[in-house]
């Protein structure tokens, strides 16, 4: 029986998006997890969803807005699925300021941590917050009036601020002050010695507004905040200069239409209506907010707390021993399993390779890396000593663009040769290679990874990265790197299969290989772990390999569009979700092959945009110690119990085993690369 009905085959990627999140969420109602941990864990859901505005929501709204009607993959039209999602959110958001008033705040009082109103404040520590706004914030503070010769202020995007009624001589005026950025949100005030008192800054604006508005009488006010459309429409095929173009389009964000607003609860009903009509937002839509607004502040309080009983246990990341990396390279491959084991191998490579007379060029793609970055600043004392150096930036990474910018500038400034990226694709594959000169020949040195150049989320993301210098894999990138650079044409290669052009293509001959293995030998089987699985075709594919008895097991971190467990569709699909610690960030794709099991690392997720508008990579591994490890890797994940939960066919996630003695695959793997 095929199951016709959109709907019934495939859960929306939005909705999908959302459990997600809320599994993020229903960490801090974890008692595992440290006090500490589970602050951070709201913070990220706060983090996630406002991102999820900017970005999904954004999106549909502007479908509506033009009058686009037509359903979508997965049968919504957009009326339709932002119904359903503003319901979903609506349950979210009370679930988190839940979490947040009845457990949370009750846990951290119990541990003598407390976030106070000034009210609840003694005079020593209203007095200290008193002299810390004088001195650190009504310098900084800027109070704008809203009338006929002042504007209302253009606020850029997450900005919380505080907007004010005042009165002289009885004509009411509105006012707004912006909570700078650039200042923390939180003041730590003196404590008895076993106690730990913060207040948010917003409360001392609240209690100061008499200073900001002088020969004003003030009527109360409201905090607030905004989150603006977060996309960007470069016209590539129009714009003979991509990164002029991102520039401008980055300055249009800060002034692109709201898609949300949040405002403290109790709020008078005319002066909603003001404010809604100075922002050019519908009064209706406007979310009322019982608590403190914007919860990401607990990022701050997290950090804050100097309790490290209430946080994650310390741990170092193993270190692969070796004298010199190109000598470990050249003794055979190997990977690199973050954040259980170190980064290190990864920017030695490119440092070693910065200092080295005998290298002559280096060349590495760039998606997300973070500030103060060793591989920026090898790269460009690379290009200073002389050698070629090519990098490709890809400046349109959401929400990096600014930084990637910058970084653009930096190395180009040394020397570096410098691409922006490809016209209408982003450039999603990591990948690195040296070339050195060894004994009158040439040897190139290659690094691949399922994750980032970025030293900070290394220790926070599972990630593997993959070394060789492997000539027929050197070649093969040199290739690609060609086509990334020149006008080489794509092709598929020995031992790396890209996107857009084949990557989809040749996940369907794999499937279709274990579909035929299956019939004659009954050993189909396909085992995957990936960070997002939402291409319809992709879906229907595993549906029709499920149809023909192919067992598959998928471990799918956060959106998952597939239906498991339905019969006569997906009956031999399980799918299971980890949220822990650290961030499940790595893809590995596993097939049984009748026995002589490939598999592979990747870039890639099963997503469109992976595999239609993104250059990826997918590399076979041929070593059999790597291959034993990463199957082990994939094994010891779905034994998981303690932060798994698995997608039922009635499209819900649950735990399958609760209290003691569960096992945690990420807490596995902390001991076993410890030994």
């Amino acid at each position: 029986m095929i199951v016709s009905d959109l709907k019934k085959r495939f859960i929306h990627r939005d909705l999908s998006w959302l459990n997600f999140n809320e599994r993020v969420l229903l960490e801090a109602l974890d008692s595992s997890n440290p006090l500490i941990e589970q602050l951070r864990f709201m913070a990220i859901f706060a983090s996630n969803m406002d991102e999820f505005f900017m970005v999904r929501m954004a999106g549909l709204k502007r479908l509506i807005d033009s009058g686009y009607n037509v359903s979508d993959d997965y049968g919504y039209y957009p009326p339709e699925a932002l119904a359903e999602l503003n319901i979903k959110i609506d349950g979210l958001n009370k679930k988190l300021y839940d979490i947040y008033k009845v457990k949370i705040s009750k846990e951290l009082a119990r541990q003598k941590i407390f976030l106070k109103s000034h009210d609840e404040l003694n005079a020593e520590q209203q007095k200290f917050a008193k002299k810390y706004f004088d001195k650190n914030l009504f310098p900084i503070l800027t109070p704008m009036g809203v009338d006929q010769t002042r504007p209302f202020p253009s606020l850029p995007s997450k900005t919380l601020a505080f907007a004010s009624v005042v009165f002289r001589k009885e004509e009411p005026r509105l006012a707004i002050i912006p909570i700078p950025k650039n200042v923390p949100r939180l003041l730590k005030v003196p404590s008895e010695k076993d106690e730990q008192n913060f207040i948010l800054i917003d409360e001392l604006i609240r209690q100061n507004q008499t200073s900001l508005f002088k020969g004003w009488k003030i009527v109360g006010g409201k905090f607030f905040r905004i989150i603006r459309d977060g996309e960007m429409e470069v016209g590539e095929d129009e714009s003979s200069d991509l990164l002029k173009a991102m520039q401008n389009e980055l300055k249009k964000r800060k002034k692109a239409r709201v898609v949300r607003l949040e405002i403290e609860k109790d709020c008078e009903p005319k002066f909603l209506e003001t404010l809604c009509y100075e922002i050019g937002f519908p009064q209706e839509e406007a979310t009322l907010i019982e608590g403190d607004i914007d919860l990401t502040f607990l990022f701050e309080l997290a950090a804050a707390v100097n309790k490290p009983d209430l946080q994650y246990h310390s741990f170092s990341p193993q270190k692969i021993a070796y004298e010199n990396i190109f000598d470990r390279i050249k003794e055979g491959d190997f990977i690199v399993h973050l954040p259980y084991q170190s980064f290190y191998p990864t920017t030695d490579l490119v440092q070693q390779a910065a200092k080295d007379p005998d290298v002559l060029a280096i060349k590495m793609t760039l998606y997300r890396t973070n500030e103060d970055s060793r591989l920026i600043k090898a790269l460009k004392e690379a290009a200073n000593r002389g050698k070629q150096v090519t990098v490709l930036v890809e400046i349109k990474a959401r929400f990096d663009e600014q930084k990637n910018i910058l970084w653009v500038n930096e190395l180009e400034d040394t020397g570096c040769h410098v691409i922006y990226g490809m016209p209408g694709l982003k450039v999603h594959s990591k990948m690195t290679l040296v070339v050195r000169k060894e004994e009158d020949k040439i040897v190139r040195y290659v690094h691949l990874s399922t994750g980032n150049y970025n030293e900070k989320t290394a220790n926070v993301y599972t990630d593997i990265g993959y070394f060789t210098a492997n000539d027929d894999f050197a070649r093969d990138i040199s290739d690609v790197f060609n086509v990334l650079t020149g006008f080489s044409m794509p092709s598929r290669w020995k031992r790396v299969i890209t996107a857009p052009n084949d990557l989809r293509p040749y996940f369907f001959e794999l499937i279709d290989q274990e579909i035929e293995f299956h019939k004659k030998n009954k050993n189909g089987f396909i085992f995957v772990k990936v960070n997002a699985l939402e291409d319809t075709e992709v879906i229907n594919k595993l549906y029709e390999a499920s149809c023909a008895g192919v067992q598959i097991r998928l471990i799918v971190r956060g959106i998952c569009c597939l239906i498991p467990g339905v019969k006569d569709m997906s009956e031999h699909i399980e799918v299971k979700s980890i949220v822990g610690r650290f961030l499940e960030h790595s893809r590995i794709y596993y097939f049984h092959n009748n026995g002589d099991y490939r598999i592979f690392l990747s870039s890639a997720d099963w997503m469109r945009r992976n595999l239609d508008r993104r250059v990826e990579l997918l590399f076979e591994i041929y070593k059999d110690d790597i291959k034993e490890h990463l199957k082990n890797i994939l094994e010891w994940s779905w034994k998981d119990t303690a932060k798994s939960r698995f997608l039922m066919p009635a499209r819900d996630y649950v735990k399958l085993k609760e209290g003691k003695d569960q096992f945690s695959a990420q807490e596995f793997f902390l001991k076993d690369y410890s030994k």
